[in-house]
């Protein structure tokens, strides 16, 4: 049981619940059939004692704030705080006396305020849905530490899920003129091979916060090319990691050429491997 404080949500059992349970509820499901969710799918959390207390107790205070609370329910954390139960297992796992007591308070006045029933049902929150950034098939431009221009071009823009993200795969790019639209069609995959990288394609799923406020002056675009390869965030057509930072696509370029330097140019592939429907590039 991580606990962090003596509140009703100060676990992670009750964050994680609380959390899983006004996701459901956002998505417009009904508290009745959330709660039979939660009980079915934390079987574990319900028979281990250290962390069945907590489970029940935001469970009601979920019901509570949708006004939902049922009876039975309410009944078991009415019982489990007289009894002090509860307080008997923070005995058992050591905590001391002074944060026992406050424990005893906070349960106390948590079962005092979901005895009455809540006015008003919490308001369910509307999901915001995100947008990509750039289109499908962007070639994007950037100045490197060396003063030349490198490039990316955007595999993906994520139009089905709420989360907006861009598919970005870094090229070899590395010039003085701006790149242009035909060079980027015969440009190559940046390998990484620098730190940790295992000669991987640099290819990630990039969220759009804080783009605009942060990175857009990082990031020019000069084309677009064609993408014939249909890519999605769960699915499993690339090996990709996910992020919002998005200076990491200059960054990982300006790592890798300076790992060159010393240890050679690490092998690639053309682009149009990740673009094209063709099998994928063996090494």
């Amino acid at each position: 049981m991580g606990t962090w404080g003596t509140a009703i949500k100060s676990n992670d059992t009750s964050s994680d619940i609380y959390a899983d349970f006004f996701e459901l509820y956002n998505e417009g499901q009904e508290p009745a059939e959330i709660s039979k969710k939660m009980i079915k799918e934390n079987t574990e959390l319900i028979n281990n004692p250290d962390d069945c207390n907590n489970f029940w107790f935001v469970l009601a205070l979920a019901q509570w704030e949708t006004k939902s609370l049922e009876q039975e329910l309410y009944e078991k954390v009415k019982s489990i705080i007289e009894s002090e139960q509860d307080l008997e297992v923070w005995r058992e796992l050591d905590a001391d006396e002074s944060e026992i007591k406050k424990r005893k308070i906070v349960l106390e006045k948590f079962l005092d305020k979901i005895s009455p029933d809540k006015p008003k049902a919490k308001a369910r929150k509307k999901k915001r849905i995100k947008e990509p950034v750039f289109d499908k098939g962007a070639c994007l431009t950037f100045k490197l530490e060396n003063g030349n221009f490198g490039g990316a071009v955007v595999l993906a823009a994520d139009n089905r899920t709420s989360y907006g993200y861009n598919l970005i795969v870094s090229t070899r790019l590395n010039q003085t003129n701006r790149p242009t639209k035909k060079e980027f069609e015969k440009s190559k995959v940046l390998v990484a091979s620098f730190g940790n990288w295992k000669n991987e394609p640099k290819v990630t799923w990039y969220l759009p916060d804080r783009f605009k406020k942060e990175y857009s002056d990082l990031f020019d675009i000069v084309g677009k090319i064609e993408v014939d390869k249909d890519y999605t965030p769960n699915g499993t057509e690339i090996k990709a990691s996910f992020s919002a930072g998005w200076q990491h696509i200059i960054e990982s370029v300006n790592s890798q050429f300076e790992y060159e330097n010393d240890k050679g140019e690490t092998k690639s592939f053309p682009l149009t491997e990740l673009t094209k429907r063709k099998k994928w590039w063996k090494f």
